[in-house]
């Protein structure tokens, strides 16, 4: 196994250090903390932490060891391996890129649809929606574009299909939640 060279390797270290910095509020919140959740996440959420529902931190704890597991991803993605080790790591770097993307941009586009009037929210949610527009969704976006680019930059020929096969399981699970209000 060795590193590759060229700038393309960049990316992958980009998704570890954006893995390993988006894990730790998730660790924080599950022992426990709230901070920086009480502005910038919904209050339900805050509260479920709060009251440390044990359905919740279990979630809390799986999400912080699946933003780990990218950012290790986002290492594999500057190595060159064996061809199962390549297709796993393409058909996840493409997965997460479509989900972060698609997620944030939802983000995004309802935090610009309420800023301009277009859709309402609730008073007291106005200045959390603005942190999911300004915060959340563009480190979302940030996340699924250093994927989409270390997974580039990983691709060799015939990888395209794994990439494609990622992105596309992503977002129909992505659709699948969000119509079923999970998401």
């Amino acid at each position: 196994m060795s590193i590759k060279s060229g700038t393309g390797t960049r990316w992958g270290y980009v998704v570890a250090v954006w893995g390993v910095l988006f894990a730790v509020p998730s660790f924080l919140w599950a022992m426990g903390s709230t901070f920086g959740a009480r502005s910038t996440v919904a209050p339900e959420l805050v509260r479920l932490a709060q009251d440390r529902v044990p359905w919740f931190l279990a979630v809390l704890w799986v999400t912080g060891f699946l933003k780990l597991l990218g950012a290790a991803i986002g290492i594999g993605l500057t190595r060159l391996r064996g061809r199962v080790a390549d297709r796993s790591l393409v058909f996840c770097g493409g997965g997460a890129a479509v989900l972060l993307i698609w997620h944030g941009g939802l983000f995004v586009v309802h935090g610009i649809l309420v800023g301009t009037g277009a859709a309402t929210v609730d008073p007291y949610l106005a200045g959390l929606t603005r942190w999911y527009l300004y915060l959340w969704g563009p480190w979302f976006l940030a996340g699924g574009l250093a994927f989409a680019a270390a997974t580039v930059h990983h691709l060799r020929s015939g990888g395209r299909r794994f990439a494609a096969t990622g992105a596309l399981g992503a977002l129909l699970l992505s659709l699948a939640s969000t119509a079923t209000g999970i998401g």
